[in-house]
């Protein structure tokens, strides 16, 4: 954990405990904890406290349940540390590594909401609680999919992912409502003047350029990000990536950094880590996100490991406010990983095979370029695997105007493999199809189990006047989570105005959007 990260738990928990310690009854903590989904350890944490804030409204009660998932997150954090030198093998190790991370972010994210000189909405609290609570469900991931659960991943079970749950359930579900919000005119109030100025004025200025044949400042693209975290301040730096094949693995954690790249077919980044590897998913992709308000245009991101060694991720963004912009993304399977935050994807190009965008993100592609390629054999493809583990994550993957076709790979072979638009990765996966062309390669069942009855019911798909071969609906599947949305204002929800309040932040970036349905 850094140094400013460990500093602002630490005044978290202070003010924790100094809050009004009115003592209150085991009965006040019961009427309380009962309204949340887990009231038991809601109970237990309170009822060892020598001293309770006493709530009035849910909204304090609301605090209360994030410090206290903030308190044991922190504990567990410490305790997953320890636990490095138990590691087993390379495998485990490769896991915990991941699980390290992933719990700094909790505690990141948990200090946003209650930090008092953050200024947010409801909306932006609801985000980042879901993107705590997925950072758990990915750290016990990491440990399954390298098949080690059995001994380290034990050992740091927690009550923190049902403390998260507790806080989500007691905010506001619903989509961003555009009369919400702390912004002024077209930039929230977080972008200075300064700063509204360059972004308005595109790339022309450039604070470094990276080129392989020496004609620019760096010759590496991780020489540049590195010399974007010697500046002073955070304000936005844009690098130029000329064209070229770059053959690094990007871990991008500083805010608001802007890669822009000659073009998708000219400026190129590849990496081949997978699980099949050694690696986590997680850990697999090319490139990684995570410092908020990143932006990339004209750059192809692609991983070369191959259908046969399994999940191998091109790109991971768990950035919040980020952007991508006529962009390619080339793998297999799981080459989109829309890990976690706000995203927008516009004009941009996506290849795979098997759940090849997927993740728990608020995502929205808009007028994107979806090309299934050949599998392995006996293998399905699988647009989307969407991983909405909790009912009250304001998270999901919406597709819109765009349209999903057969690589030139898969043509000639399409009678061979089935091609599905998603699958239910967790319980309560949530993906929607608006206005999009559907090719013949979508199969008339349009989705596919996950694993034999579960999440049929508790899933959310949709689709909303597509066109194309593939958009019939009449043989799609009978589930109950599955419809066919009538009402433009259910379509509404799931837009860039509505689903990642694209208003208040994408003028900012100068990419261009629509904001509700066409």
């Amino acid at each position: 954990m850094s140094t400013e990260l460990r500093f602002f738990a630490f005044l978290a928990l202070i003010s924790f405990f100094s809050l009004p310690t009115l003592s209150f009854s085991n009965t006040y903590i019961d009427w309380w904890c009962n309204k949340t989904p887990y009231p038991e350890p809601c109970k237990h944490f309170l009822r060892n406290k020598p001293h309770h804030f006493s709530p009035n409204h849910k909204s304090d009660f609301r605090k209360l349940t994030i410090k206290l998932a903030l308190e044991r997150a922190l504990l567990a954090h410490g305790n997953t540390k320890s636990l490095g030198p138990k590691c087993r093998n390379e495998r485990e190790k490769a896991a915990w590594v991941d699980c390290l991370e992933l719990y700094a972010n909790v505690i990141e994210q948990l200090n946003k909401t209650i930090d008092p000189n953050t200024k947010c909405t409801d909306f932006d609290v609801q985000t980042w609680l879901s993107t705590a609570l997925t950072s758990l469900d990915t750290c016990r991931t990491g440990f399954l999919e390298l098949r080690v659960s059995n001994f380290v991943l034990p050992l740091m079970s927690n009550n923190v992912s049902k403390l998260i749950c507790n806080s989500l359930a007691l905010g506001d579900n619903s989509t961003y409502h555009e009369t919400d919000g702390y912004y002024k005119g077209s930039f929230p109030t977080w972008v200075s003047s300064g700063d509204r100025r360059l972004l308005q004025m595109g790339s022309t200025r450039q604070n470094a350029v990276v080129a392989q044949d020496g004609s620019g400042n760096f010759r590496t693209i991780k020489a540049a990000i590195d010399a974007a975290g010697r500046r002073s301040g955070s304000g936005r730096f844009i690098i130029h990536v000329k064209r070229g094949v770059y053959r690094e693995n990007l871990d991008i954690k500083l805010k608001n950094i802007m890669l822009v790249g000659d073009g998708i077919k000219k400026t190129i980044i590849t990496g081949s880590r997978s699980v099949g590897g050694g690696t986590t998913t997680f850990n697999s992709a090319t490139v990684a996100v995570t410092g908020e308000g990143f932006i990339a245009r004209g750059i192809t991101f692609r991983n070369t490991a191959g259908p046969q060694n399994h999940q191998a991720v091109a790109l991971r963004s768990g950035a919040d406010l980020s952007v991508f912009y006529q962009c390619g993304f080339e793998g297999y399977q799981d080459t989109l990983y829309v890990h976690s935050q706000r995203q927008f994807y516009k004009e941009c190009y996506i290849y795979g095979t098997v759940d090849f965008i997927f993740g728990n993100a608020a995502a929205v592609l808009q007028n994107c370029m979806i090309y299934a390629r050949r599998p392995m054999d006996r293998q399905k493809n699988v647009v989307t695997a969407q991983g909405r583990s909790d009912p009250n994550q304001n998270t999901g993957i919406s597709i819109h105007n765009s349209r999903v076709l057969a690589s030139s790979e898969l043509v000639p072979v399409l009678r061979s493999f089935q091609s599905f638009l998603g699958r239910p990765w967790k319980q309560y996966s949530r993906t929607v199809y608006l206005q999009t062309y559907l090719d013949r390669l979508v199969d008339p069942a349009g989705w596919l189990e996950w694993d034999g009855n579960f999440a049929l019911n508790t899933l959310y798909y949709g689709e909303y006047r597509n066109s194309g071969p593939g958009s019939g609906t009449s043989r799609r599947v009978r589930w109950r989570g599955y419809r066919v949305i009538a009402n433009p204002a259910e379509a509404r929800r799931f837009t860039v105005g509505s689903f990642i309040a694209g208003r208040s932040w994408l003028p900012a970036t100068g990419v261009p959007f629509t904001a509700g349905l066409e």
